[in-house]
């Protein structure tokens, strides 16, 4: 069950109105001014209001409304009350913005409007993911049922609107469907970036018989900051006893650093083994500060 307590000053901060209206204001001049005239589909609640309004012809706000208003009570109950009354007014702020501002349409190129109409798609639900809500109910109904089955959000999602787009196709046409599918994945891309940050981090994991000098060129050559795993390392013919301690130096970089790191790492031990593992998020430390100073 969700939280009983709403959090008003997370709702009503600056940080979250801010990020609320500009994606609401880019996710209307997409649908406005790209896809909606066009047909273009981008899954979600917004491809299912599009799909909907072409067989009976109610404004698309009302569509938005109608379809994500059970995805509404869902969040609310289930996943936060915070999260519910967010999403709540970010969906009615895109309802009003479809209804009385006017768009006018920038392109009658397909290509140009698949790939703009999903950047501004994208960066409009990025931006208000940032600001703590949602603009599609799909995300609410993804987040509930990963909680509840093997599948993960993204693959419920993939799965939904990848029957939106079928749908899409026998409505509108297959070239329609298949600019669906370059919006969709468009979108889906450019909200990442605006979620997660253009600047990706990734766990480089080295193992060597020459960790202290490895670990002294990381910290004081790239100002990086390191951790040490006490491990225990297996046989390797030729190179290292049996049973033998070791240090795993693990250090967190962004993706411009890695090659020079691998570099280093091999003029040092050039029989190192290293692995590397993807980041989603990194949050405090000296990660941060270190890439302030190095910009």
């Amino acid at each position: 069950m969700a939280s009983g307590k709403i959090e008003w000053k997370t709702v009503f901060s600056f940080r979250s109105a801010a990020f609320t209206f500009i994606g609401v204001l880019l996710a209307v001049i997409g649908l406005q001014g790209f896809m909606v005239p066009n047909n273009f589909l981008d899954g979600g609640v917004t491809g299912l209001s599009i799909l909907m309004s072409s067989y009976a012809k109610f404004h698309i706000s009302l569509w938005l409304l109608i379809f994500n208003i059970p995805f509404l009570i869902v969040g609310y109950h289930k996943i936060s009350r915070t999260f519910g009354v967010q999403a709540l007014i970010a969906m009615l702020l895109l309802s009003a913005g479809m209804y009385f501002i006017d768009i006018p349409v920038f392109t009658n190129d397909k290509v140009l409007i698949a790939i703009f109409g999903g950047f501004f798609i994208g960066l409009g639900i990025g931006c208000v993911i940032r600001g703590g809500g949602v603009i599609d109910g799909f995300e609410v109904i993804a987040q509930y049922t990963e909680r509840k089955s093997a599948f993960t959000a993204g693959e419920i999602i993939l799965a939904l609107n990848t029957l939106m787009i079928i749908f899409a196709a026998l409505r509108f046409g297959i070239e329609t469907g298949m600019y669906s599918i370059l919006v969709y994945f468009t979108a889906m891309k450019t909200s990442d970036y605006v979620v997660d940050g253009f600047e990706e981090y990734t766990a480089l994991n080295i193992i060597s018989k020459e960790s202290e000098q490895i670990k002294s060129e990381i910290v004081n050559n790239f100002h990086k900051a390191v951790t040490v795993y006490k491990g225990e390392r297996g046989f390797l013919p030729g190179s290292y006893q049996a049973k033998a301690d070791c240090d795993i130096i693990m250090t967190v970089v962004t993706r411009l650093e890695i090659h020079r790191i691998k570099v280093a790492v091999a003029e040092i031990d050039s029989e190192a083994f290293i692995f590397v593992n993807s980041i989603k998020e990194v949050k405090g430390g000296i990660v941060r500060r270190n890439n302030r100073t190095n910009a």
